[in-house]
């Protein structure tokens, strides 16, 4: 059983920000939202809800951090892909994180 601090830090650095995994799936290449929630539990471990990962794509696009175009293949998706604004956030966001791992992790 996970401690409760844990099961809250673990929300929050998942499911809570999951802008910036879906960017960092998308900086690999296009793709459709119900791909990027299953690339999220293959490559990440956690589930992220259909309406949270729809919510959060539709504020990245609203935001022009990704843009989406309909397209068809076996049958008409919207594919998102990550814009340059989008690979900014992301980076400033991977810098972020790094920065404070190595605060957490210093010694004295």
């Amino acid at each position: 059983m996970q401690q409760k601090p844990l099961k809250r830090l673990e929300k929050k650095i998942t499911i809570e920000n999951m802008w910036i995994y879906i960017l960092s799936l998308l900086k690999e290449r296009p793709m459709y939202a119900y791909e990027i929630r299953k690339k999220t539990k293959e490559r990440f471990g956690f589930n992220a809800g259909q309406v949270t990962a729809y919510v959060v794509l539709y504020k990245l696009e609203k935001s022009s951090y990704v843009e989406a175009e309909w397209k068809e293949k076996v049958r008409q998706r919207k594919y998102y892909r990550i814009t340059e604004s989008g690979e900014k956030l992301l980076n400033d966001g991977i810098k972020l994180l790094e920065n404070l791992m190595g605060k957490i992790k210093a010694k004295g």
